[in-house]
């Protein structure tokens, strides 16, 4: 009887402490979606729990902007964050399975410095990117965005562990028995079994392309080529007098919308899933 209500209290617990950050995590998304709908006035009053009746109007001023294009922007960042995603799960899997199936002379060097690369910081590297960008005439341009994906050694150290623990070497060497192709065997046998791990490195990779700031910032100049984070930026550092927070706010929640949608598209097959047809030893 006494372990049962034990049982029970740490349950309560349990279900708790996981409202309570459930709150804490949706509470600050409601706070943006209310102030979207209340106008600058509004907001300056201070905090309210009640949506206000401005949401079209915060809308329209945002959609009528001609400093802040925001289809353009909107277009510019799905390019940018879908195509980073796409290249670096594909390219990094491909990587991953490159060291992971074949033994070879350099495997453990070549992956001691794809680890290292890991470690460097961004802004260490930014000025000579840059200056190769520029090199070669593809600054204010998408291209330099997104292309650099191709090689990701977070995503790769991801891939890499997920095959360690999920993928059995018996398919790989059954299909090669079989006379399929090395990559045939990627695509079609590897591929669908990393589903959860793509999905995961997907969404990552996604939101930090869509949220990044730093390299469009530097590379990018026409406006009608800029992401949503700079058109943001550029909107919150505007003149003070006509600083205009319901728009900013309705900017930000235009940029999570994509986001959530992606997030909710995936999810599933994070949890979808375990080796489709393990083999036993």
């Amino acid at each position: 009887m006494h372990s049962q209500t034990a049982e029970k209290v740490r349950k309560a617990l349990v279900y708790i402490i996981l409202a309570l950050l459930t709150f804490l995590c949706l509470f600050f998304f409601y706070i943006l979606i209310i102030n979207s709908t209340r106008n600058n006035f509004e907001i300056q009053k201070g905090f309210s729990f009640l949506p206000g009746g401005s949401f079209g109007q915060n809308l329209t001023n945002v959609l009528n902007d001609a400093n802040i294009p925001v289809l353009s922007g909107i277009w510019n960042s799905l390019i940018v964050s879908t195509l980073s995603a796409i290249l670096a799960t594909y390219f990094s899997a491909l990587t991953a399975y490159g060291l992971y199936a074949y033994r070879f002379r350099f495997r453990k060097a070549a992956f001691v410095f794809i680890l290292l690369i890991m470690t460097m910081p961004t802004q260490v590297s930014a000025l000579g990117f840059v200056n190769l960008i520029t090199s070669v005439k593809l600054d204010d341009s998408l291209i330099p965005l997104f292309l650099p994906s191709i090689a990701a050694p977070a995503v790769f150290y991801f891939m890499y562990s997920y095959m360690e623990s999920n993928l059995p070497m018996e398919l790989v060497e059954a299909a090669r028995m079989d006379g399929s192709g090395e990559f045939r065997t990627f695509n079609s046998i590897v591929l669908p079994l990393m589903k959860p791990a793509i999905a995961v490195q997907a969404i990552f990779t996604f939101v930090t392309a869509w949220n990044n700031y730093f390299m469009p910032a530097l590379l990018i100049s026409s406006n009608d080529k800029k992401t949503l984070p700079i058109l943001i930026a550029s909107l919150r550092s505007a003149d003070f007098l006509k600083f205009d927070m319901g728009k900013v706010y309705m900017l930000i929640t235009i940029a999570i919308v994509p986001i959530i949608i992606v997030y909710i598209l995936l999810s599933r097959f994070i949890v979808a899933g375990v080796t489709l047809g393990g083999v036993k030893e």
